[in-house]
């Protein structure tokens, strides 16, 4: 009998596994070589960042320039929200009210009725534009490709058709695809499947001279009870022209889509991001070079020096697929710069750090670190239907094989985990907030897209926000937001993995180890 158990339960590792493989064994090949020796290939080499010893927070991050634009405003300008519901009705506000400009830069749109209210907010401003005969105001949205077309009948592109129908010319929606979804992988992995391979993944959110930078996408859960967090920055006209041409920037790469729910390439695009004989390097870099000479051109602007401001804003852009890593040369130099005194919070949706962030937080730095994750029950996948179900289990992996690492090293009393918990939310949250030893709030945040994973670093297009403030009344709207997220995590410790819905199943652990570089 015992024989024959273990038979069975054999069988059934080995199916659900061999399941697994099938749809990841062609992906993980295509990260070992292609991928990856073409992010190797068009990557430069990181140049020398010049370190003031300067302690104000000012120059405490000045270096920083080095790699990204900088803007000077003023902290008053600057509104962290703290709820889903506060998002959305900024969200509909700000556009309704749009005079000169929408932009609106996420993964999807979602379909349901919230999500409409949104869209008929955009006409309104569309009929009053109209109306006032202003034929400079315009109206540019960018999703994903592949998750912007999920769903046969109802989808992003059905929810945004309409408006292109009866606003031609005024409204230009754009389809980023990622270059490295070609080939047979592209013809074989079903839908939602296809997401795994790379995505585009900034979300900002901008109307007129203001803006809100977030992790949050458009759609019903974001609104309501999926926990993420949103910045806006009011009045900002130089920072929001730029984060307007990076979104257009990325357009320019990307397929347009028409009212008749068709798409064709952009006309500003030379090389087609799959559809070529050159395994997209052509494609590549061009549209590396187009974003570059967006992020460069901004970037020997710098305000430092700007009189009259307390704050100062530093675009980080990461996008794997063409060679684009600021994000992560800049993460990596201050995890490192970190000094013992010092504290950093940093929150993610999805905890899965790359090797090089794991292996700076555990041996090249002294700084203590407070890292908050989603609980199985919190994480977003929990409940889902087939292998989606077992995706909050690959995080509880990754979290456990990261503390075992902190327990071997003696590390526990430096390096926390904490999980966040909800009984009826989700949790999206990331980015970072940083202590100076003598600060009673934080003199610094990191907010925006990243989760700071493979993922982020190496598949998908994110955009985040260095946000460096001597501003008294915005280091409490910070403090407050990371206070009021902490407030609802416990301390992660050996206990917590032997809980019964810890459990992580043994095929769940072997795709961990072999896939990881996909989520």
């Amino acid at each position: 009998m015992a024989l024959g158990g273990f038979s069975r339960l054999f069988r059934s590792c080995g199916q659900k596994v061999i399941g697994f493989m099938g749809m990841f064994g062609s992906l993980r090949y295509l990260s070992q070589t292609n991928c990856m020796r073409d992010i190797q290939r068009q990557i430069s080499d990181v140049e020398d960042l010049n370190i003031t010893t300067n302690d104000q927070v000012k120059h405490a991050f000045s270096w920083i320039g080095n790699k990204a634009p900088c803007f000077g405003i003023n902290g008053h300008q600057v509104q962290v929200l703290q709820q889903p519901d506060q998002f959305y009705e900024t969200l509909k506000v700000r556009v309704k009210q749009a005079k000169k400009r929408v932009v609106l830069a996420s993964l999807y749109l979602g379909t349901g009725v919230l999500e409409q209210e949104l869209v008929d907010n955009i006409r309104e401003a569309c009929i009053e534009a109209k109306k006032n005969k202003d034929e400079d105001f315009e109206v540019h949205v960018l999703l994903d490709f592949v998750r912007g077309s999920r769903g046969h009948d109802s989808s992003s592109r059905t929810m945004l058709t309409p408006l292109l129908k009866e606003f031609e010319g005024m409204i230009h929606v754009h389809l980023f695809h990622s270059p490295n979804l070609r080939g047979l992988v592209r013809s074989l992995l079903p839908q939602r499947f296809d997401e795994i391979v790379g995505l585009h993944h900034m979300k900002m959110y901008l109307f007129d001279d203001s803006f809100i930078i977030s992790g949050a996408n458009l759609s019903e859960s974001y609104f309501t009870d999926r926990q993420d967090r949103y910045i806006l920055f009011n009045e900002c006209v130089e920072m929001a022209d730029f984060f307007s041409a990076l979104v257009k920037g990325v357009a320019a790469c990307s397929f347009v889509l028409h009212s008749d729910n068709t798409v064709t390439l952009s006309p500003y695009c030379k090389a087609h991001p799959f559809d070529d004989k050159d395994d997209g390097v052509e494609y590549k870099k061009e549209a590396r070079q187009r974003i570059l000479d967006i992020v460069r051109n901004k970037r020997n602007e710098g305000q430092l020096t700007r009189d009259g401001v307390d704050t100062w804003v530093y675009p980080l852009v990461q996008m794997g697929p063409l060679g684009i890593q600021d994000d992560e040369q800049v993460m990596k130099h201050m995890l490192r710069k970190a000094k013992k005194e010092e504290k950093l919070l940093l929150a993610s949706g999805y905890f899965n750090l790359t090797e090089d962030y794991m292996q700076i937080i555990l041996q090249e730095t002294d700084a203590q670190f407070d890292i908050l994750m989603s609980s199985p029950e919190t994480n977003g996948f929990f409940g889902a239907k087939g292998v989606s179900g077992a995706v909050p289990f690959l995080y509880v992996q990754t979290a456990k094989e990261f503390y075992n690492r902190i327990c071997q090293g003696d590390q526990e009393a430096r390096i926390q985990l904490q999980e966040y918990f909800h009984e009826t939310w989700s949790f999206h949250v990331k980015g970072l907030w940083y202590y100076f030893s003598d600060s009673k709030g934080p003199a610094m945040t990191i907010i925006g897209s990243s989760n700071f994973g493979h993922r982020s670093v190496y598949r998908d297009l994110e955009c985040q926000a260095v946000v460096v403030t001597n501003n008294t009344s915005l280091q409490n709207q910070l403090k407050k937001e990371h206070e009021d997220l902490y407030q609802r995590s416990s301390p992660m410790t050996e206990d917590t993995f032997k809980q019964l819905n810890r459990y992580v199943p043994l095929w769940v652990k072997f795709v961990t180890r072999t896939c990881r570089t996909f989520f």
